[in-house]
């Protein structure tokens, strides 16, 4: 009897043990999970920042300047009145810039579509000065993902 208990007692703290290690093993694998993630986040957003520094060059309309005429960093992507004029007369020419920083005006996916097709919400092509973009998704999707991170 006395050896029944003993390989009872055995077995209960050899499956503990299994179950402590698997529990273990879990949580380092759902945080290398949640690292590559995080990772992925982080490079898409570098990748956004990108695209809307580099190449869109967004700040030239939806940033205002500062009195020399520098982007005023502190106000990035804030919007504000246009600051370009059009070379010929416009009846559509946009007189504000939206805010896109923090939280672009529209859905995710009305802004999805902008970048891609160049329609925006409102089924037309934005206004002037603003270009239809022809955006990937992936390039999109950064673009978002870098403005939605933005303060």
């Amino acid at each position: 009897m006395n050896m029944l208990k003993t390989l009872s007692v055995m077995l209960y703290l050899v499956s503990g043990i299994c179950m402590c290690q698997t529990a273990s093993a879990q949580s380092r694998q759902s945080k290398r999970a949640e690292e590559g993630g995080e990772l992925r986040n982080k490079r898409l957003i570098e990748r956004g920042k990108y695209l809307v520094e580099g190449v869109a060059m967004c700040e030239r309309c939806h940033t205002q300047r500062d009195e020399t005429g520098k982007p005023d960093r502190a106000h990035w992507l804030h919007g504000g009145p246009t600051q370009t004029r059009p070379t010929y007369p416009s009846s559509n020419w946009a007189i504000v810039e939206p805010r896109i920083a923090g939280a672009p005006p529209g859905t995710d996916a009305e802004i999805i579509t902008l970048l891609t097709t160049g329609i925006s919400r409102t089924g037309k092509p934005p206004s002037p000065p603003m270009p239809p973009f022809r955006m990937t998704r992936d390039d999109a999707e950064a673009v978002l993902a870098y403005l939605k991170s933005l303060p």
